[in-house]
């Protein structure tokens, strides 16, 4: 039976646009919903109790607003908060989790660097999937101190991101990565400024795409996916809209809302 009503994302900002995107892209049939509640950026600084506490905030307003299916468009949240979550709601929540897998699977210097944020290298969920495939694997972490703030705050500003990214990257290019995860959704869009300054050998791993292929099985699994081409897509934000706007196409509305 066809399921009409929206896909809800959530995340601390604009670094879930890129998994909207990827949906928007491979499955264009599906309305959405996406919150960025940027009044509360960046999450990875903040305590695990408050980091869950927002999360539960924003999947109730987005259950309120009869989402069918939820994604936790930020690793912070996933990596904290998608038990709680699960256990909370009846509905399909899907996650997003740094590529550590494929990133081991593929590499062949046996070494791989992972770039996050401090509470997604620090939760449960990142640990166990470490230590889950690492055997023989040296995984090199670095915390993206202050990349979101930069973000969100003054958007892709290369003067502030790039003398951060050599700061964080040439370390673990000492240490013959070959390849490196990207662990938090708002560093998608640090990659072109990322390949200036990795060698060619360097691959980058995100999340996006396996996020959305979980989605479409899910669509299927549960037969919510949608069988009508007019489509709706609603943005929402909690903080200043400036920079978010800069990331939508001119005919994207935004709407500020309290959670």
């Amino acid at each position: 039976m066809a399921n009409n009503f929206p896909i809800g994302l959530f995340d601390s900002g604009i670094g879930g646009l890129s998994i909207y995107n990827e949906i928007k892209n491979s499955i264009p049939n599906e309305s959405t919903i996406y919150i960025a509640d940027n009044l509360n950026a960046p999450y990875g600084k903040k305590a695990e109790s408050e980091i869950i506490q927002l999360s539960i905030k924003n999947t109730q307003k987005l259950v309120d607003l009869h989402c069918k299916l939820i994604i936790v468009a930020c690793n912070t949240a996933t990596t904290n908060a998608i038990e709680v979550l699960r256990k909370k709601f009846n509905i399909p929540i899907v996650g997003i989790e740094p590529a550590i897998k494929p990133a081991m699977l593929e590499t062949k210097s046996n070494n791989i660097g992972v770039l996050a944020t401090e509470k997604t290298l620090s939760s449960n969920l990142f640990l166990k999937t470490s230590d889950r495939f690492s055997k023989g694997i040296n995984i090199h972490e670095q915390i993206g101190f202050d990349l979101v703030k930069i973000i969100e705050e003054n958007g892709i500003n290369e003067e502030l991101l790039i003398p951060k990214l050599r700061e964080y990257i040439e370390p673990m290019l000492e240490k013959n990565i070959d390849h490196l995860v990207l662990g938090c959704t708002h560093y998608y869009y640090l990659m072109y400024l990322l390949k200036k300054i990795l060698p060619n050998g360097v691959k980058i791993l995100d999340s996006s795409r396996a996020v959305t292929k979980r989605v479409k099985n899910l669509l299927k699994d549960y037969n919510i996916d949608s069988n009508t081409s007019k489509t709706k897509n609603i943005f929402l934000c909690t903080g200043n809209d400036n920079v978010i706007k800069k990331f939508l196409s001119s005919n994207d509305k935004i709407s500020k809302i309290n959670l």
